[in-house]
């Protein structure tokens, strides 16, 4: 099954919460623009649960939905990792990193959807 936009980041979340993946939220930045459509955000402890977390989203969405991303940014060392599907950017951020960067505030005119 193909999915995309809003149900695929729904998708891209429950593949991330398989892995005990926290802070989940999800960004529409259809009314303001953006690099995508959908960003979904989500925070890991520690650099092998960062790779877990990424890992099993990757697998999830390739297996069940048949895609791949087109690019993948970042490792588990770097902190901070992006899978770019297209219409939906996963960020997969240590939970130190992702409050320095504080990406919900950049995009804090984006709608909010409920995870």
């Amino acid at each position: 099954m193909s999915l995309e936009g809003v149900e695929l980041a729904r998708r891209c979340l429950a593949f991330a919460d398989n892995k005990k993946a926290s802070e989940p939220v999800l960004l529409d930045l259809r009314g303001v623009g953006g690099a995508s459509d959908f960003f979904l955000i989500v925070s890991g402890d520690s650099e092998p649960h960062l790779k877990a977390i990424a890992g099993e989203v990757e697998r999830g969405v390739r297996e069940e939905c048949g895609r791949r991303p087109f690019r993948v940014s970042g490792n588990s060392t770097s902190q901070w990792v992006i899978l770019d599907y297209g219409d939906v950017l996963v960020h997969v951020m240590h939970t130190q990193k992702r409050r320095f960067y504080r990406l919900e505030d950049l995009w804090g005119d984006a709608a909010r959807l409920e995870v």
